[in-house]
């Protein structure tokens, strides 16, 4: 038996302050809301993170 909520709205987007890797191989950012450290190193390469902004799902 399978049951149908329909489809959802989307969630609006904003312009949200992130740190992205500057390593060409890794992919890894993370929002700066999410961030402890004033200068965080990326958790997966350990390489070091420059602020960015992207447009994101906002998160209540």
């Amino acid at each position: 038996m399978s049951f149908s909520r329909g489809p959802k709205e989307p969630k609006p987007e904003v312009e949200t302050n992130i740190w992205s890797c500057v390593s060409d191989d890794c992919n890894g950012w993370m929002r700066a809301s999410f961030s402890f450290d004033e200068e965080p190193t990326c958790p997966l390469c350990h390489s070091k993170m420059t602020k960015e902004v992207r447009m994101l799902p906002e998160i209540e």
